[in-house]
């Protein structure tokens, strides 16, 4: 039977050969799976198998070429168990804007879909009767709750509950740099690969819409425009996307610049 161009690969006999991201260039398991490997019940090594490394082959194909292939993502972002610290990349720029009083913490998950044609980034529309941020567009995501365990929990429980994202479906792969609002939230981005088979059930009081656009796109400068907005009687620059049909701006594109900025910086 011929073999599926995104099967897993097969787990190294003998030494691993790690590249600078710590991903095995053969059988594409991390350090942590390499390490834990023969220790692993079946179950777990069949999940690897069967689940983990098919999905990380399929971004890995997706994102090759591009500005954000495979390897340069990984050493982009802030690793998972080092989350990044501070009050937020841009707070300087809105230090006279913020409420008083510390921020509200909140995370979002930047999720990442291979597809055949190239990476896709996963994004939604806000329904127009929200009181907050009606009819904008972002990702799943929201305040942190005093039982998420961390950024990450609180980024997949938000992605489910808007948009029925289980836990299975996702890959997280790191962080890119906490983000000021002028509402005063802490915005903690977790970047994740999503498994292209999920399908999204936006539940109608929050989401109005799901889509995709590509990765490529996104990270293209001359895609990235900066507008003037009238905020409180003052004239602030924003970031806007001229995605068709869509105003992709402010926080979320925010995001994305910040991300476009570290994959370059970690040529």
């Amino acid at each position: 039977m011929e073999e599926s161009p995104h099967a897993a690969p097969t787990p190294c006999i003998g030494i691993c050969a790690l590249d600078r991201a710590g991903i095995c260039t053969g059988c594409l398991r991390t350090v942590d799976e390499i390490t834990r490997w023969r220790t692993m019940s079946r179950p777990e090594q069949h999940h690897v198998m069967q689940h983990t490394l098919p999905l990380r082959e399929q971004l890995r194909q997706s994102l090759r070429g591009s500005l954000a292939e495979h390897e340069r993502l990984l050493r982009a972002l802030h690793p998972l168990d080092q989350p990044p610290q501070g009050d937020g990349w841009n707070r300087s720029e809105l230090i006279d804007l913020l409420p008083p009083g510390p921020p509200v913490e909140a995370a979002v998950l930047a999720g990442i879909i291979p597809r055949e044609g190239g990476a896709q980034v996963l994004l939604t529309r806000r329904t127009d009767t929200l009181r907050h941020h009606g009819g904008q567009v972002g990702f799943p995501g929201g305040r942190m709750e005093s039982d998420d365990r961390d950024a990450v929990a609180a980024a997949i429980r938000e992605s489910d509950e808007e948009i029925a994202l289980k836990h299975d479906q996702v890959q997280v792969l790191g962080y890119l740099d906490p983000f000021v609002t002028i509402t005063g939230y802490r915005v903690m981005p977790v970047v994740a690969v999503i498994d292209p088979a999920f399908v999204a059930v936006p539940e109608p009081g929050e989401v109005a819409e799901v889509f995709e656009v590509p990765l490529s796109y996104l990270m293209d400068p001359a895609n990235l425009h900066h507008v003037e907005i009238d905020h409180r009687g003052r004239i602030r620059h924003v970031l806007e996307y001229g995605w068709p049909g869509q105003r992709i701006w402010g926080a979320t594109a925010a995001i994305l610049y910040n991300l476009r900025r570290r994959l370059e910086q970690s040529a």
